[in-house]
């Protein structure tokens, strides 16, 4: 079992930063794991935002690519999602993802989630 606990969500105005983070535990978490963050807006399908596996290997969304970085702490067993240059269309809530598979993040369909943590960027 992994749980996972996201922080560092709030309020923020557009062009501005914030960074998330995604603190994973659990008997069978390892650094192999592959990990991924996914948000969903009111009245939408949760989507893939960014993901890290096999070591430095990341994906990104084309919405947040130039702006999002996924990074990843392996000795604290933590992922962290800078973003930059906030717009109004990234208000969500962000959830962090693990999986010991690659395709079940590509796929959304990964065997840990968070419980998301809101991030509001007003205009």
């Amino acid at each position: 079992q992994v749980q996972l606990v996201e922080s560092g969500g709030g309020l923020v105005q557009a062009g501005g930063s914030l960074r998330l983070s995604c603190a994973a535990s659990g008997r069978t978490f390892s650094s192999y794991y592959s990990m991924g963050w996914f948000r969903q807006a009111p009245g939408k399908e949760r989507e893939f935002v960014a993901g890290s596996w096999s070591g430095d290997t990341t994906d990104y969304a084309d919405s947040v690519k130039g702006r999002f970085t996924i990074s990843r702490d392996n000795g604290r067993s933590t992922v962290y999602l800078q973003m930059n240059s906030l717009k109004p269309q990234d208000t969500a809530v962000y959830y962090c993802a693990a999986d010991q598979r690659w395709e079940n993040i590509a796929t959304a369909r990964p065997l840990y989630w968070g419980q998301g943590t809101q991030v509001t960027v007003s205009s």
